[in-house]
């Protein structure tokens, strides 16, 4: 025969009620007992009856030490999952934060330019003001440092080109002095090779006359 199925219902006979409970509630802690001693697993069970009357099981020697376990069991999973949740909204706040900040900057910085002031006040107005003169004075500051420091920088190049120039004229100078002496010293010599050919051809030619002499 095929064993029909019990259908799970609240039992409204009290007496019914009773009776199936603590016999059910029996089993379940034979199970309970079997299933620890078979596969060495911790196991805690606590029932209250309809009366409010408190039934438990443990397989270790405390029921505290299990329900503690399973307290902080508990919370490190909840912790794990909702760590994901929590950084995507540490990232979606610091996300609207960025926006809100950038906004703000690009709204200074048209204001700045002079545009977008419809919805400033007078205060608003009178700081902006004090902060576009401030900035004006730190530009021109700025400026003329830079002026100074190129006015410097050409000075600086100008009296290396003077010193350049200096040396450039003093050498040209020993250049042509040089140049001078050389000149000089040649025009020397061709002066005495002239002077001695000459004196040379006097003396041949007065040796000459004398042979003749002697020959008539």
């Amino acid at each position: 025969m095929v064993r029909q199925k019990i259908q799970i219902n609240k039992i409204d006979n009290l007496t019914a009620r009773q009776v199936t409970f603590s016999k059910r509630r029996k089993g379940l802690f034979k199970k309970a007992q079997e299933l620890s001693v078979l596969c060495d697993a911790e196991i805690a069970l606590i029932v209250f009856s309809a009366t409010g009357k408190l039934f438990d099981f443990s397989s270790s020697r405390s029921m505290m030490q299990l329900i503690q376990r399973y307290s902080v069991q508990t919370e490190n999973s909840n912790n794990q999952s909702q760590q994901p949740l929590l950084i995507n909204q540490a990232e979606g706040t610091r996300h609207d934060m960025l926006n809100k900040e950038l906004a703000k900057r690009t709204t200074e910085l048209q204001q700045i330019k002079g545009e977008e002031l419809e919805g400033l006040s007078l205060d608003d107005l009178m700081r902006l003001e004090k902060y576009v003169e401030g900035g004006l004075s730190r530009v021109g500051k700025f400026k003329d440092e830079k002026f100074l420091n190129e006015i410097s920088t050409l000075k600086s190049k100008e009296s290396e080109l003077m010193e350049q120039n200096a040396r450039l004229k003093e050498q040209a100078e020993r250049y042509e002095g040089t140049r001078i002496a050389v000149e000089a010293d040649q025009g020397n010599s061709a002066s005495s090779i002239t002077n001695s050919h000459s004196f040379a051809c006097a003396e041949d030619k007065s040796d000459s006359d004398t042979s003749l002499r002697l020959c008539l």
